[in-house]
């Protein structure tokens, strides 16, 4: 009963303050059309932290400016620019939109296609222009006949990546049922402080990746306070996520974790910004059974975690890390991340491969316009992430949450490039990309450093880990394009279509799929399938 009477100390205490804060509804990668006008380096914006405030972004580009169309009929408005019901009294405004996924794909070599059948509401009120509220459920029924339906067997408990767990749906033992929610309210006293409280996901970088906590996993619930001083923001978050226990008592829920995270981003520069991060993952219980709830020592915003860690005689799992952006010529972006888990400097001179030097690294290039031409974009960026990165000795403390990683969707031990082409003309988006990936696969009697939710303890071996080496070596090739029109701003509807190609190959086995889709479906979250 612990973690609820914080939440409710939480709500009593945000339920108190002011102002709104609206998170960007646009925080799918294949539609971020307010990141040429944040990116330049005359707008001193903190773009490394997701998703937006759109309070801010209004203060650099409108909303309106970019999508907005003249229908001249106030049936099509509804259709295609306004809340598709709305209401507005006062300082009070209310609006629900639907949103749905109804997509059908076809692998080229199969005779049974795949779907997804998701719907949903979206549900937002501005009370007295000092409280928001934002929430949204979806309903989803699903085939998988590709690829993600392996990816989805590798997970385990039949996790649906980026979203839940599923239960069978119909006599088909390829379709899944699961749901799908996200909330929060927000509130302001002041143009310093920001509070939320809600249930969804975050992410830390300028990447497309985030190697430090990305929205890979499902939601979780957490409580958010926002600072703005001078040229610093600076991020508290106290989340909780939970992981699945080995043997797990059927019919029963699977035990809790908590994670404090600090992140400052400092705009040293117009064209130079600079990022600390560290969180700490703790267990529910202990692993004797004896509940410990949320560790109070963790909840001084402004301390350094490290040596509170330290002082209280825990074993939790502490994860660091540093970012970087350097804009130059207004609309060149430079961009990085470190992240540390731990490591010996003497293991690391020695450069023998030891499994305790746990680290990841990110570089990557943004640029807009290219050669002169509006609104045509291109990013490419690498990462590499060593063995056994974000795994622990205890199943309580992986940097995971349902059986599905923190920050990259691969988990540890790989290197991959990934890049982009992007082009957007009012409200067309069409987007080329190319992912190459090499890693080193678990099996079930091995342990080579990239499963996160296997203890570390059973390792295969002290020595000789090397980066997307194992027992099976994979590479991955990934290349799509997809075409999409925007047809309702306020909740990111698009028609989209698309083909994909993918290969993949190890000595045990050699696969390669050439698959299309098309979709009509609110694009709101980052569902991660180039894996």
């Amino acid at each position: 009963m612990g973690y609820k009477c914080v939440y409710f100390l939480c709500l009593i205490i945000v339920a108190n303050l002011a102002f709104s804060q609206q998170n960007s509804v646009f925080n799918n990668h294949s539609f971020q059309p307010f990141d040429r006008y944040v990116y330049n380096a005359d707008n001193r914006f903190h773009t490394s932290i997701k998703p937006y405030n759109m309070i801010d972004v209004a203060k650099i580009v409108s909303f309106d400016t970019l999508f907005m169309c003249n229908t001249g009929n106030k049936y099509a408005d509804y259709i295609l620019n306004k809340d598709i019901f709305s209401f507005s009294k006062g300082n009070f405004n209310f609006s629900i939109n639907p949103a749905c996924n109804f997509e059908y794909s076809q692998d080229l070599d199969d005779t049974v296609n795949g779907w997804t059948n998701t719907r949903g509401l979206i549900i937002e009120s501005d009370i007295t222009n000092k409280v928001h509220v934002f929430t949204a459920f979806y309903e989803t029924q699903s085939r998988f006949r590709d690829y993600r339906n392996d990816r989805i067997e590798e997970l385990g408990q039949r996790t649906i990546p980026g979203q839940s767990r599923a239960k069978p749906f119909g006599d088909d033992n390829q379709a899944d049922d699961y749901a799908f929610a996200d909330a929060y309210i927000s509130f302001n006293p002041d143009s310093i402080f920001g509070f939320q409280f809600g249930h969804g996901k975050h992410f830390i970088g300028d990447g497309y990746r985030s190697l430090l906590l990305s929205d890979n996993a499902m939601n979780y619930p957490y409580f958010k306070i926002t600072t703005n001083i001078w040229n610093i923001q600076y991020v508290n978050m106290w989340s909780q996520q939970y992981y699945v226990d080995f043997p797990h008592a059927p019919n029963s829920r699977y035990p809790k974790k908590w994670n404090v995270m600090h992140y400052l981003d400092w705009s040293v520069t117009k064209w130079f910004n600079i990022g600390i991060f560290e969180t700490i993952i703790w267990q529910n219980e202990d692993s004797s059974g004896v509940y410990r709830g949320f560790e109070f020592n963790y909840l001084n915003p402004v301390i350094f975690l490290r040596p509170v860690e330290f002082s209280v005689g825990s074993p939790d799992n502490v994860l660091m890390g540093l970012t970087g952006k350097v804009t130059l010529w207004k609309n060149h972006v430079f961009y990085g991340q470190l992240a540390i888990d731990e490591f010996k400097i003497s293991e690391m001179k020695a450069r023998n491969g030891w499994w305790g030097n746990k680290y990841a690294l990110q570089a990557g290039y943004k640029t807009f316009d290219i050669a002169g031409v509006k609104h045509l974009d291109f990013q490419t960026e690498v990462n590499y992430v060593r063995p056994f990165m974000y795994s622990h000795f205890t199943y309580s403390q992986q940097y995971g949450h349902a059986l599905q990683s923190m920050a990259h969707p691969r988990g540890s031990n790989f290197y991959e490039s990934v890049s982009f082409i992007k082009y957007n003309y009012k409200r067309l988006f069409i987007e080329a990309k190319y992912l190459y990936l090499v890693h080193g696969q678990d099996t079930v009697g091995s342990n080579f450093g990239n499963n996160i939710f296997k203890l570390y303890t059973t390792r295969s071996q002290e020595y000789n880990n090397k980066t997307g080496k194992s027992a099976i070596e994979n590479i991955v090739q990934y290349k799509d394009i997809t075409v999409s029109y925007l047809v309702h701003p306020p909740s990111n509807t698009t028609i989209s279509a698309g083909i994909s190609n993918r290969s993949a190959i190890s000595e045990l086995n050699s696969k390669q799929q050439m698959m299309y889709f098309i979709a009509l479906r609110s694009s709101l979250q980052n569902f991660y399938y180039d894996f």
